[in-house]
């Protein structure tokens, strides 16, 4: 254990996705297992920059595992972008005393980190926590089996309607940069259609499976379309298109924007928060700096941010190619 380290911070940063305060939870109460002191870092960055620290011991965490959010806050902050920004955090986290930190948020959050530490030799270490599921060197970020549940929630209850009316919905779900949830979710709920940005497979082949759907039968339709997705300009597009092509469909759009980043965790964000949580303070304490924590296989392992941030998560194949069956 390396000794010189006698307080750790802890600071949530980017957006929000639900496990954050689970693993604030964890960071904090492992400090105080391991006695070592703890402070929670409020607003991100922004509040490293303005000193906005506050003691935390493994009491003032009761009570917040099954909240969504996090009870640090969040922001983006500009100013660390810059030298002059990233020094003024630096002498707050010295007149705290505060000698590492653990970072909870995205490949942004994750830049800043390293960054930070490569400039003021800084231990740090990172946990991965954001919906998309778009960090390389984890099977699952914090966050992101919560918002899988979420959106089949949603989409279970839009197809009562679908159903009723007989509609075909667009659901447009989480995922710029990739498709992960709507893979999944589309699979898990049974959408007629997945569109995903690793995939475009032109209007053309959307057209000619709603088709198909409704010659099989079919009198509604879900569709769950990634917002990164490639067929269209939007999501509105694509219902405009189809509305234009396929007079037969009641088309409607629903968007289900930030409800998939709210609720309360799920029993594995929960589990795998916590467990990220004990890693990363005793990576610390074993002298590891510049690392995220992950899971590959159930296990817990360590990734170099720079490949962390670098990296890119690839679609899993198989899922796909189950979906193509099911959407038979």
């Amino acid at each position: 254990m390396v000794s010189e380290i006698k307080k750790i911070g802890v600071l949530t940063s980017g957006g929000d996705s639900p496990g954050m305060n689970a693993a604030i939870r964890s960071v904090v109460r492992t400090c105080a297992y391991m006695k070592v002191d703890c402070v929670g870092i409020y607003r991100g960055y922004q509040g490293m920059i303005e000193g906005d620290f506050k003691p935390m011991d493994a009491r003032s965490v009761n009570n917040i595992i099954n909240k969504g959010g996090t009870i640090l806050k969040s922001a983006r902050c500009d100013d660390f972008r810059t030298p002059e920004g990233r020094k003024k955090a630096y002498d707050q986290l010295r007149a705290e005393g505060v000698d590492a930190f653990v970072v909870i948020g995205g490949d942004g959050s994750f830049t800043g980190a390293m960054v930070f530490n490569q400039e003021y030799n800084f231990p740090i270490i990172g946990i991965p926590g954001t919906i998309d599921n778009d960090i390389f060197g984890t099977s699952n970020t914090v966050g992101y089996d919560t918002a899988m549940n979420t959106v089949v929630e949603a989409i279970d209850k839009i197809r009562d309607t679908a159903s009723s009316h007989n509609r075909l919905f667009f659901v447009e779900v989480m995922g710029r940069d990739v498709g992960h949830i709507a893979l999944n979710t589309g699979v898990g709920a049974g959408a007629e259609e997945i569109l995903i940005p690793e995939e475009n497979r032109g209007l053309e082949r959307l057209l000619e499976s709603l088709k198909r759907s409704k010659k099989s039968g079919k009198s509604s339709s879900i569709v769950v379309v990634a917002e990164g997705d490639k067929t269209g300009k939007s999501v509105f597009e694509l219902k405009e298109y189809v509305e234009k092509h396929l007079p037969i469909y009641d088309v409607r759009v629903s968007v289900l924007g930030h409800m998939q980043r709210g609720g309360a965790p799920s029993c594995y964000d929960r589990v795998l928060a916590s467990r990220m949580g004990v890693k990363a303070v005793e990576s610390l304490l074993e002298g590891q700096s510049n690392f995220m924590v992950g899971v590959q296989n159930n296990k817990i392992i360590l990734t170099p941010i720079s490949k962390a941030i670098k990296g890119h998560t690839k679609i899993d194949k198989e899922l796909i190619r189950v979906s193509e069956i099911m959407t038979t």
